[in-house]
């Protein structure tokens, strides 16, 4: 008999959690990004199909079986009495958000820095002095350092720990319940700030306006992948954190809140960026990923009324989006050890936290000191990114879909639809079949093109 799990205590906490471990920085920053060099408002049109017809059927099927087998993402294979070979798809699940851990919470450093130097006044002290801030060098030179970067990673680690040690009501969901809220917050106040720049017109029209002829096949694969990305499947996330889900939820419209949500957050940055960076007439090349945020928006801050206020909301918001990122990666491995080894939460969250001291620094220091060792050519920040996210996470995802539409107990994905007949649903066969024949085939084709 498979022990009693802790669970979430309310819906809305329930919702919480689980939103905050989609919303992270992959829709702060690698969305608007992906949004730019992929024909703007054409881009934005497939990812929100992808996520409404793909994310939400996989992602319903990940909570399908976390629900079902009870336990992290081995134990819900094993003790659905799935052979051994598909526990291997839950351990790569877990190592693949180890080593997103690994470097995310380097990231996260880097947010929780910036927040501090706009709070100081220090992020644009020249401009204040009536020069002007190269942000450019003044990111390089941060991230090359050996100490700063180190200290603000240290910092994450540790306010980490600390929440996941609390458990899942007093620790995840808490954190989730205050941090969400302020989250969305802090987006709505930037929506009527940046329609109210001069140029948020034009801004919006390369966000709204669909030009169809810029869809092409690298656009759909590159728009599947941040579906995929952003909604944290094939991480282990969504099995960990549907493991604590009450008997009681819907799971299908569990999926669809948290989809909408994400892909709401996702919007809302849309209509913060795009109308802000074309007014400053910084569009173009400035919006790629870290440079978007470390230097493009302290650009458009530099030039706007009440810089530090502005800073200090977004750099509050990054650290946010940047903590429930991390806390919702590392509980996978929390409830891993924890499940397998049996033992006290506060040491499991010691096992997994205690080794990032290692490996984030290493991480980090590969962007400075150590950016002369080369993986496959990759310093080893960009190395883990890559290997994690655009192999593994992908791997994962076309083997879940696969045991879940294939080989999971006949009637497992229907009664978990269901409840376990305890109310009715259309839905079952249309989302058995995207998960058994539309899924993988387009999952296995977005792997493919990663190596062409």
């Amino acid at each position: 008999m498979v022990a009693k799990k802790a669970q979430f205590a309310s819906k809305i906490g329930l919702i919480a959690a689980t939103v905050g471990s989609a919303v992270g920085l992959g829709n702060i920053w690698r969305f608007p990004a992906e949004v730019q060099s992929n024909g703007g408002a054409a881009f934005l049109i497939v990812y929100l199909v992808c996520v409404l017809i793909l994310g939400i059927p996989v992602m319903v099927s990940e909570f399908a079986l976390g629900r079902a087998g009870h336990s992290d993402s081995v134990g819900a294979f094993k003790n659905l009495g799935a052979a051994k070979g598909w526990w291997a798809i839950g351990g790569l699940a877990i190592l693949a958000s180890y080593l997103i851990l690994c470097f995310y919470m380097v990231v996260a450093g880097w947010s929780f820095e910036y927040l501090w130097q706009s709070v100081s006044g220090s992020l644009y002290e020249s401009a204040v002095e009536g020069g002007t801030v190269n942000f450019y060098d003044k990111m390089d030179e941060y991230i090359k350092g050996p100490v700063s970067p180190l200290l603000n990673t240290y910092a994450m680690i540790f306010i980490n720990l600390v929440v996941l040690i609390a458990g899942v009501r007093s620790g995840i969901e808490r954190i989730s319940n205050i941090m969400m809220p302020i989250l969305f917050g802090i987006l709505i106040i930037f929506i009527f700030e940046s329609l109210s720049l001069p140029k948020a017109a034009e801004g919006l029209a390369f966000f709204l306006e669909p030009d169809f002829s810029q869809i092409t096949p690298s656009v759909f694969l590159n728009a599947l992948g941040q579906a995929f990305f952003s909604l944290s499947l094939g991480m282990g996330i969504l099995i960990t954190y549907s493991s604590y889900f009450p008997s009681n939820t819907r799971l299908v419209r569990t999926a669809v809140t948290v989809a909408s949500l994400d892909m709401i957050v996702a919007l809302m940055m849309g209509l913060i960026i795009f109308p802000a960076v074309t007014s400053f007439g910084l569009s173009g090349e400035g919006l790629r990923g870290a440079t978007l945020v470390f230097i493009t928006l302290p650009e458009v801050f530099s030039q706007m009324a009440l810089t530090r206020f502005w800073s200090i909301l977004f750099f509050l918001l990054l650290t946010v989006a940047a903590l429930t990122s991390t806390i919702s990666i590392a509980e996978v491995s929390v409830a891993f050890v924890r499940d397998r080894f049996g033992m006290a939460r506060w040491k499991a969250c010691l096992i997994v936290i205690l080794p990032l001291l290692f490996f984030s620094t290493v991480c980090s220091l590969s962007l400075g000191q150590w950016s002369e060792i080369r993986i496959a050519g990759f310093n080893i920040f960009d190395f883990l990114d890559n290997l994690a996210t655009n192999i593994m996470l992908p791997v994962v995802s076309i083997f879940m879909c696969v045991y879940m539409g294939w080989f999971a107990p006949g009637d497992l994905l229907s009664q978990q639809l269901t409840n376990n007949g305890t109310f009715r649903t259309r839905l079952y066969k249309p989302i058995l079949f995207i998960i058994r024949f539309v899924a993988p085939v387009l999952i296995a084709i977005v792997l493919v093109s990663y190596f062409f």
